[in-house]
């Protein structure tokens, strides 16, 4: 299928390459690192194989991470799109960052990488605390979705990991960290007084589509504890998206289809840490129909997204 819009492709800058956690093998993550920093020909060159055409400190940082995706952007206007970094460590200034990017730089909305740290490297916030509210509160004003990405748990959490480091980042941590944080925005009421929000989970919804009735089914009869007002599932079906990235399993697919609905279903790879053209073979051959490939593909992001380019996927 060509004309598929990707949403969880990543990409570096020169400036941060030393700082890319290895996931994988170091001579692996020598390629990766390569990758991540090519935004010209190989990378594009890689999405017309696919079929793909559209995809303080901390405070300056980000608006140079944005303003430099914004000039790859310019350059390829119907190739990328951009999602914004935010300096989440002060909420206020992750909010006006996201308005410019998004009012000025024409950005689609943000990425965010789980938790942020606050004070040293083993404190960590989630964004169901108080403190990113008014964050939260300029999303929706904006009507932009958020992403959020995995990230591997806090040392301090680390424990039942302890002697299996095969099971960290894309094995199983990422899973359960993103999927745990995704549970605690719901659980504290954060979609209550935010209705319209919206985030995106990658790897068809780190396994929340397929354990949410359950979960859904025991906290409703958690009585004096519950800070939500609706059952936890409604939250998964109005207030989030999954999509595709390296999880380019048909069954796996399906069922999320079944939980979710097509509409709440959108198409990524996850390169370069995957394979766009594994991820494009399996996902124009899955057993779906063409009508549930095409909105997968294109017509769910051009929905979610409707100041993307016209001619993209055209």
């Amino acid at each position: 299928m060509s004309g598929k819009i990707a949403l969880e492709e990543h990409f570096n800058l020169p400036d941060f390459s030393d700082e890319v956690p290895e996931y994988v093998s170091p001579e692996n993550m020598r390629e990766i690192n390569r990758r991540l920093l090519d935004l010209g020909a190989e990378r594009l060159g890689e999405m017309d194989a696919a079929g793909i055409d559209f995809p303080r400190q901390a405070v300056t940082r980000a608006q140079a991470a944005n303003d430099q995706l914004a000039k790859v952007v310019a350059a390829h206007p119907t190739r990328y799109g951009g999602f914004a970094a935010l300096p989440l460590q002060d909420p206020a200034a992750a909010a006006a960052e996201l308005e410019r990017c998004v009012t000025q730089l024409g950005f689609h909305g943000a990425l965010v990488n789980g938790f942020t740290s606050i004070g040293d490297a083993d404190t960590g916030w989630y964004y169901d605390h108080e403190r990113f509210l008014p964050f939260w509160e300029r999303v929706e004003a904006l009507g932009v979705p958020v992403y959020l990405h995995p990230r591997d748990p806090l040392a301090g959490n680390q424990g039942i990991y302890e002697g299996h480091p095969e099971l960290f980042g894309a094995v199983w941590t990422f899973t359960v960290e993103t999927s745990t944080h995704a549970l605690r925005l719901m659980t504290s009421g954060l979609f209550d007084r935010f209705p319209k929000l919206t985030v995106i989970l990658g790897h068809l919804g780190e396994t929340l589509p397929f354990n949410m009735w359950r979960i859904s089914h025991r906290a409703a009869a958690m009585g004096d504890l519950i800070k939500f007002e609706k059952p936890l599932r409604s939250y998964l079906l109005n207030n989030f998206y999954v999509t595709t990235s390296g999880n380019f399993h048909t069954q796996t697919l399906n069922a999320t289809l079944a939980e979710m609905g097509v509409d709440r279903v959108l198409y990524s790879s996850d390169y370069p840490y995957e394979s766009m053209r594994e991820a494009s073979d399996w996902f124009d051959n899955a057993a779906i129909s063409d009508n549930d490939r095409l909105r997968i593909g294109y017509t769910n992001a051009r929905c979610l997204f409707p100041n993307i380019p016209e001619k993209i996927g055209q």
